[in-house]
């Protein structure tokens, strides 16, 4: 093990969270918050921010009334129930794709390597979707700066989404971003050696806080655990890396990619 180990930990929310809008200032809203609310962020701190909050700040929204459904897309549609157009982001934000039953949720690999229900897309009320932020790892960089320079102490930033898992129903919380803490820790004991996906514990650990749907609480802390820091970000440690999405399309070719059936289920790559 190389950080020391954990015994117990803190956490808290910051709240109240003012709504966001698009293009807002994340890292001055939570310093807005943390300055009225008389908090203090400590070193070794990790916050840990909901996926959400930084696409809306990010304006990584989209207009369904923009969206046009292809045949897959409709087919997929009548399939699962789930809105077209919706059906269409994801297929357009995804490289490969699978059920986790005869009507659903789809399961996509999405185009920065994470696989998520729904390809990680967030409905908007009945009119619009946001996207994932298009690079997590940097938004985590840039916002654990402002944080750093705003508080004087040297925290890490965990970007957090909500996510099914293909097996059983309903959603866990992983990490898609990160600034400041290794993604994996590394434990050896009697001669084994283990890695464990530890943004995504984390993330999960905040998740019991930030996963309460109508309670506006978009940021947590944790206090307490020992990590090893690094800008080494959640893309290190995915098995999947692809070029980055820009918001447009794909940076590079997936000719290469080849169309794979596992699972009894065929992935398609989107070319």
């Amino acid at each position: 093990m190389t950080a020391a180990p954990t015994s117990g930990f803190s956490a808290f929310a910051l709240e109240p969270f003012p709504e966001l809008q698009p293009g807002d200032d994340l890292a001055g809203t939570i310093t807005g918050v943390l300055s009225r609310t008389g908090t203090e962020l400590h070193d070794g701190d990790i916050v840990v921010v909901a996926s959400k909050a930084v696409s809306v700040a990010e304006k990584r929204y989209v207009d369904l009334a923009d969206v046009t459904p292809g045949p897959e897309a409709l087919a997929l549609s009548a399939r699962t129930g789930k809105p077209a157009e919706i059906v269409q982001l994801i297929l357009d934000s995804s490289t490969e794709h699978f059920l986790a039953t005869e009507k659903g949720p789809i399961i996509a690999r999405h185009t920065l390597g994470y696989q998520l229900t729904s390809a990680g897309i967030d409905r908007a009320g009945t009119e619009g979707a946001w996207l994932l932020p298009a690079d997590p790892d940097a938004s985590a960089r840039s916002l654990r700066d402002a944080l750093n320079t705003y508080s004087g102490a040297t925290v890490a930033v965990v970007i957090a989404d909500s996510d099914g898992r293909a097996d059983r129903r309903g959603a866990t919380v992983i990490s898609i971003g990160a600034a400041g803490v290794a993604p994996l820790r590394v434990t050896e004991h009697g001669g084994q050696r283990q890695e464990e996906t530890f943004t995504d514990l984390i993330a999960a650990a905040a998740g019991i806080i930030l996963g309460q749907r109508g309670r506006g609480a978009p940021v947590a802390v944790l206090r307490g655990i020992s990590y090893d820091s690094s800008d080494e970000g959640v893309a290190a440690m995915l098995h999947h890396q692809t070029p980055c999405w820009d918001g447009a399309g794909m940076t590079g070719s997936k000719e290469s990619f080849p169309q794979v059936t596992a699972l009894g289920q065929t992935f398609r790559f989107n070319v």
